[in-house]
């Protein structure tokens, strides 16, 4: 059975979420996956660095509480030293779940960069480095034989990049529409139900769906660089966020939801991607209203949804949680699965 020791750049619900499962399934996750994990390395806001190259006693970091610190444990530190813990680690994993800025993909690129410059495989669920940086990214990651995972950077642990990469390989996939964020999807539908939409905000921020800055999921941009991502990782566009025209959900008014449900459609923020005969991509952001033979027009809450239009099967549609800790760490898990997968190919063809 093979082995990897993992470092966790950023502790918070989502890496934190990856330890408690590597933690509290031990023996059976590792008979699940086919390989053994531990912990060498955490980087932390709060709590500052750790390295211990002989394995972290996850019971006692998750123990931890906000007035504490590495500092003062073997290998610990107050600060967080995200770089040097991320070069100088002995994992041989890097797994980068930082708060990240969506207009330049830092400091998470940086953090993807000086992994794979160190030989190390990395995966993350950060939009930025895949939708800003992707091409780049796993150029260098070919170039150091290690691999840069990000299946949860679309839809998070539902994983529609696998899907359409593995399951509909021999297919051609000619436009694809999704529901890409959550809140969005949740505040149109509770103005379906009457909610003005200042106040389905304010319901979707104290259920947590949304930020205190709620910007980037009313207005589309998060969903413009999930777009790139599918458009340029499926189509293999090569496009930008610049390419991406977006609109919001701002414009929606009750007087619009209570039009469209009386001509039986329903208003969702959609993602759409088409590539033509010539093979030139399109993709955009707007609010749509879609009848109830859309695919996507069953989709509410939270749910995500993403439609691939293809030649052979016609539309297959997957749906899942984009969001949630323990969602979103399994596609991090996802990930460590598929770069012990592409090491032990290596290995064998080594042999």
């Amino acid at each position: 059975m093979s082995h990897h020791d993992i470092a966790l750049i950023g502790f918070g619900g989502v890496n934190r979420a990856l330890a408690e499962i590597i933690h509290s399934r031990g023996e059976r996750l590792a008979a699940d996956i086919g390989c053994t994990l531990r912990v060498v390395a955490i980087t932390d806001l709060r709590f500052g660095s750790l390295m211990q190259s002989g394995g972290i006693d996850l019971a006692a970091v998750l123990s931890m509480t906000g007035d504490q610190s590495f500092a003062g444990m073997p290998g610990g530190d107050s600060e967080p030293k995200n770089e040097h813990v991320i070069r100088h680690t002995t994992a041989d994993i890097v797994v980068e779940a930082t708060f990240t800025n969506p207009i330049d993909g830092e400091p998470a690129v940086s953090h993807v960069r000086a992994a794979l410059e160190s030989g190390k495989s990395v995966t993350t669920t950060n939009k930025g480095p895949v939708a800003l940086a992707g091409r780049e990214l796993s150029a260098l990651a070919e170039a150091h034989r290690v691999r840069f995972e990000y299946e949860g950077s679309v839809m998070s642990g539902t994983p529609v990049l696998r899907l359409a990469a593995e399951t509909l390989k021999g297919l051609q996939i000619s436009s694809i529409q999704g529901i890409l964020n959550g809140t969005s999807n949740f505040v149109l539908g509770r103005m379906e139900a009457g909610a003005s939409l200042d106040a389905a905000v304010a319901e979707a921020q104290a259920l947590g769906y949304a930020e205190a800055d709620p910007t980037a999921d009313v207005e589309g941009s998060d969903v413009q660089l999930k777009v790139v991502i599918l458009a340029n990782e499926i189509l293999g566009a090569g496009i930008t966020t610049a390419d991406v025209s977006r609109t919001g959900i701002s414009g929606i008014t009750e007087h619009d939801v209570a039009a469209a449900a009386a001509d039986g459609e329903r208003w969702k923020l959609v993602g759409s991607i088409a590539r033509d005969e010539s093979g030139s991509v399109t993709a955009s952001v707007q609010p749509l209203a879609l009848g109830a033979e859309h695919p996507l027009a069953g989709i509410s809450g939270a749910t995500n949804a993403v439609a691939f239009t293809t030649d052979l099967l016609g539309t297959v549609t997957i749906s899942g949680p984009g969001a949630g800790r323990m969602e979103t760490a399994y596609a991090l898990l996802s990930d460590i699965i598929a770069i012990d997968a592409h090491q032990t190919a290596l290995a064998g063809v080594a042999r």
